[in-house]
């Protein structure tokens, strides 16, 4: 298995960030077919082979995921895609 883990800083509000968030979220479910569910301030993705989570607090979120064995000979394509839209989203 292989993990992902990622933080960012941000200056957003906590209703401006998690818009941010979801935006994240339909565009990585868009990439990588995953569905996802907001769960108070965490929002929880999934699909065979992937599990993960974007952790949204004030000043920061922070996403973790696993990768399942079949999966992770494409984890730095993941990892890459899943920074880019952190950056379009929070700078």
């Amino acid at each position: 298995m292989a993990t992902i883990s990622i933080s960012r800083k941000h200056k957003k509000s906590m209703t401006d960030a998690r818009a941010s968030i979801d935006r994240v979220a339909k565009g990585i479910a868009k990439k990588f077919q995953v569905s996802h569910e907001w769960d108070g301030d965490t929002l929880h993705f999934s699909r065979p082979g992937v599990d993960g989570r974007i952790a949204l607090a004030k000043g920061s979120v922070k996403v973790e995921a696993t990768l399942g064995f079949l999966l992770m000979v494409i984890k730095s394509s993941v990892e890459d895609e899943i920074e880019r839209y952190l950056d379009e989203e929070f700078g």
